[in-house]
């Protein structure tokens, strides 16, 4: 069903969440949400799916070399950390009184600050 106001899609990870990565060759490792990338679906985690780069010498770095840096990992491969258990868990959401939707952990009904 298409969403009728905000065309953009409702996911269970927001930027500043601990997650952790269940599937592919970080299977098993923990790290922060730094951005997330709507369109493909796609989250940077801190310290976790490094890539290397090589680059030519520019003005602005005359040496070049090999740069690091976290490449993406697909957002379904991600489950939010709980804070109150330090557990993996699944979102749900719900609305709060003011009417606006808010998430929470459906294990152990921990309120999530969004």
């Amino acid at each position: 069903m298409e969403r009728k106001k905000n065309k953009q899609p409702k996911l269970h990870v927001k930027s500043g969440d601990m997650v952790l990565v269940i599937a592919g060759d970080e299977k098993g490792n923990t790290g922060k949400v730094l951005e997330i990338d709507m369109e493909k679906r796609r989250a940077i985690v801190e310290g976790l799916n490094m890539a290397k780069r090589h680059r030519k010498p520019t003005a602005q770095s005359p040496e070049g070399g090999i740069v690091q840096f976290e490449a993406p990992i697909h957002i379904s491969n991600l489950m939010v950390i709980d804070p109150a258990t330090g557990l993996p868990a699944r979102i749900g959401r719900k609305l709060n009184a003011k009417g606006k939707l808010e998430r929470y952990f459906k294990k152990t009904k921990y309120e999530k600050v969004s």
